[in-house]
């Protein structure tokens, strides 16, 4: 479903690009008491080195929430209950982040972004560490929660960089971005599928404290000064993603596709840990890990999806990625044969799925970013707290369809998830097609309408 700064000279290129979508979110971010957003003069510039530094911060913040779906069979075996009960830890963590998404993202508009990000990933390591040490189940699972909440470093990343660099770059910088927090998803689940099986389940959880501390210490000596653009008090900020949700109609739109397509994609990686743990595959969780790197070509595709999101529109973007996850539904189907053809499909069709969402995820954030200058943090908090409760749900819906019907009832889930976006995605990439050919092909496609 991530902070790069350049230089400031989006303040006048988002004006071009979303200036009568701004209007209203401007209105409101001015009644909520927000200064105007720094200069260009005063905005730090970041070499590409730090780019692929903030790129890794991402990664490791994000590689969180994905390492406990790969060694939730272990989880299980080493506590005691329930394979589809041990799963419940993802969701924890998976509501958690929505929950840290809508109560802490907000501050990026308030709070500078070096004190926020090495915070965070200080209480993040802290919450790992406990995590580690969890006696039962309940415990583990309100450390999951804690851990959600804080490792939100990512959502914080993505307004920041996207106000930073022009309007024209804003999407090849967001996908270079989500490239580096692709790897931490995918690396994390081989990681620790792998740590898990060879040192017990709370291995990885000791790791990734240590890692997550580590970065907290380096991006606080490297990490830019930067002056927030928001002096609005913190309730005001809270009311306000709120406001911007009722307020924005393509806010809605991108968090109604978003939700959708995580739902599906957490319903994937649930039901694909059991699927390889039960008597079809009778893998191990590194074998989790395993299938989550195969899904590394999706680092690649997202820079470059990124650019045509730039040349052709969100919208048209949008469409494509839907009948892509149509189809990956499809090839994922096929995985519940078992065998060298069901890892085939198996593999096939998750990298599908994942290019799909991760592309799309772009789309929706240079539609919602071109919304307003000042309130980026705030309408990222809207937009990653629908996703993240769509990906909650996803990941509890899909260990219940697999309990109850088997790998198929998972496939199901995914089909009918993307299925209710289908509509609305298609009559607007003929909106944008039509817009497109009425300027003659030239210029950059509008965000939407």
């Amino acid at each position: 479903m991530t902070e790069t700064s350049t230089d400031s000279a989006s303040a006048s290129g988002t004006a071009a690009s979303g200036t009568a979508a701004s209007a209203s979110s401007d209105s409101g971010t001015a009644a909520s008491g927000t200064a105007a957003s720094p200069s260009a003069a005063a905005a730090p510039a970041l070499s590409r080195r730090m780019v692929l530094l903030l790129a890794v911060a991402c990664g490791v913040a994000v590689g969180n929430l994905y390492f406990p779906q790969a060694v939730s069979p272990l989880v299980a075996s080493g506590l005691g209950v329930s394979a589809d009960t041990a799963a419940f830890v993802v969701t924890a963590a998976q509501f958690g982040y929505a929950v840290g998404i809508f109560l802490l993202v907000p501050l990026g508009d308030r709070v500078p972004h070096r004190t926020l990000i090495t915070t965070l990933f200080a209480l993040t390591g802290l919450g790992l560490l406990g995590a580690s040490a969890a006696p039962g189940l309940p415990a583990l699972l309100g450390a999951s929660v804690l851990i959600g909440v804080t490792t939100v470093i990512a959502p914080i990343v993505a307004p920041m960089a996207a106000g930073l660099v022009p309007p024209e770059r804003r999407g090849a910088v967001t996908g270079t971005l989500l490239s580096g927090s692709i790897g931490g998803m995918l690396l994390s689940r081989a990681f620790g599928g792998a740590l898990g099986e060879w040192l017990g389940w709370r291995a990885p959880y000791l790791v990734t404290a240590a890692v997550a501390l580590v970065i907290a210490l380096v991006l606080a000596r490297t990490l830019p000064r930067t002056e927030p653009p928001s002096r609005g008090r913190y309730p005001v900020l809270l009311a306000e993603s709120v406001r911007l949700l009722r307020a924005e109609p393509l806010l809605r739109l991108s968090c109604f596709y978003q939700a959708a397509v995580f739902g599906g994609f957490q319903a994937l990686w649930t039901g694909a840990a059991l699927l390889l743990t039960s008597d079809t595959y009778a893998a191990g969780a590194s074998a989790v890990g395993v299938l989550a790197l195969v899904n590394a070509g999706t680092m690649l595709a997202t820079p470059t999806a990124g650019r045509q999101i730039d040349r052709r529109g969100p919208d048209v973007v949008n469409a494509v990625c839907t009948v892509a996850v149509l189809v990956a539904a499809a090839v994922l189907a096929l995985a519940g044969l078992g065998g060298v053809t069901g890892l085939v499909a198996l593999a096939a069709g998750s990298l599908l799925l994942d290019v799909a969402m991760q592309t799309g995820m772009i789309a929706n954030q240079v539609r919602i970013f071109a919304l307003s200058d000042e309130a980026r943090s705030r309408l990222n908090t809207a937009y990653m707290t629908c996703a993240f409760v769509g990906g909650a749900a996803g990941s509890s819906l899909g260990a219940l369809a697999y309990t109850a019907f088997g790998w198929s009832g998972v496939c199901g889930l995914i089909a009918a998830l993307t299925l209710v976006t289908v509509p609305t995605a298609a009559r607007r990439a003929r909106g944008a097609r039509a817009d497109r050919r009425g300027r003659g092909g030239r210029g950059t496609p509008r965000p939407g309408r």
